[in-house]
């Protein structure tokens, strides 16, 4: 049974780098199936995607967020990360990682964490 599970909820400061951890269990991210998204949700607002790393750790990210995004892997510990600079409180949100199975489509995000929620304070 696969499980994701995204690092504890946190309280960041504006301008600082938000920092968030998913660990992976019952399954290695470095199935070719597999690819490893983050996703975020504001409060009132909608599901964004924010980026993806593949299982050979090639990543993709969002247009509105790339410059701000970076998602990397460690195998070893079979985790993935999400590090999102300069944030504001407008990045408040839930925080999700979850699992994109590459052979229904390109985005097919089948199986999720619970979600952390991280507030940027002003």
């Amino acid at each position: 049974q696969v499980q994701l599970q995204e690092s504890a909820p946190g309280l960041v400061k504006s301008s600082q780098t938000l920092s968030l951890t998913c660990t992976v269990s019952g399954g290695s991210i470095t199935t070719s199936q597999y690819a490893w998204s983050w996703i975020r949700q504001p409060p009132g607002k909608g599901l964004e995607w924010m980026g993806v790393i593949a299982y050979d750790g090639s990543t993709n990210y969002s247009p509105y967020l790339k410059s701000r995004t970076s998602i990397s892997r460690d195998t070893s510990k079979n985790q993935f990360s999400l590090q999102l600079s300069s944030v504001t409180p407008e990045d408040t949100a839930v925080y999700y990682c979850a699992r994109d199975d590459t052979y229904v489509s390109s985005r097919y995000l089948e199986l999720w964490g619970q979600g952390t929620l991280v507030t940027v304070s002003s």
